[in-house]
């Protein structure tokens, strides 16, 4: 099992069929081979032609840009439509991951006021975002799939732990929302059945260790502890 950050390059590897080798590592007990690569010791850390790339984001335009002529194009020849991906990819980390986080390490349950106003603040954001898609999708930009596609999957294809750990994501269904919740539904279909997705995604049954620790606030990763000290993406 991966963390998310991880799943955006692997995505974007396998989508791309570029040959890389793959080095799992523990994040809580950091090799000397990764601080070498990464002083800050986060993942994925990439090493391309013996030099090191970190950031998920830039490794995935990286290995968008280095490697042209393999598998679908992820970004638009067009320079507006590439800046606007990089707008809404900075949406997705700026606002939609701590959005989630805070919902989901949300505490105490027993607050139902609380919890329920962290899980509007997470459906406003993805709300937001979904506007933004193509209308007739399935994937961001339209019928083919895009790098913000992949740069949100990981997230998009957890979105089961609020149902197991939050009572639900509590998706609205009709009101003047419901073309926008129908898009976002499609959209989260295909990204679930893209092959590239599905061969580096875990069973939930892996999961659930680790997401136990994040509905609890007992997570100690950089991301939980940003989250409780009321903090973005770290």
């Amino acid at each position: 099992m991966v963390c998310p950050f991880v799943g955006r390059a692997w995505t974007v590897l396998q989508e791309k069929n570029i040959p890389y080798q793959y080095i799992e590592v523990n994040p809580y007990h950091k090799p000397d081979s990764l601080l070498k690569l990464n002083p800050r010791g986060l993942v994925p850390t990439l090493q391309y032609d013996n030099k090191p790339l970190y950031e998920s984001t830039v490794i995935c335009e990286f290995l968008e840009e280095a490697y042209p002529d393999h598998g679908p194009k992820l970004l638009s020849e067009d320079p507006y439509e590439r800046a606007r991906t990089r707008i809404w990819t900075d949406y997705c980390t700026s606002r939609i991951i701590p959005a989630f986080h805070r919902f989901l390490q949300f505490q105490p349950m027993s607050d139902t006021e609380g919890l329920e106003e962290v899980r509007q603040e997470f459906l406003g954001h993805l709300k937001e975002f979904t506007k933004e898609m193509d209308s007739e999708g399935p994937y961001f930009s339209g019928k083919d799939i895009g790098l913000i596609d992949l740069v949100v999957a990981p997230w998009a294809i957890r979105l089961w732990v609020f149902d197991h750990y939050k009572n639900g994501l509590n998706i609205p269904e009709g009101g003047e929302d419901s073309a926008v919740w129908s898009r976002f539904n499609k959209r989260l279909k295909a990204i679930e059945e893209r092959p590239s997705v599905r061969e580096t995604t875990s069973e939930k049954e892996k999961y659930l260790s680790i997401y136990q620790k994040y509905a609890d606030d007992k997570a100690q990763s950089e991301l939980a502890k940003a989250t409780r000290k009321g903090r973005g993406v770290p």
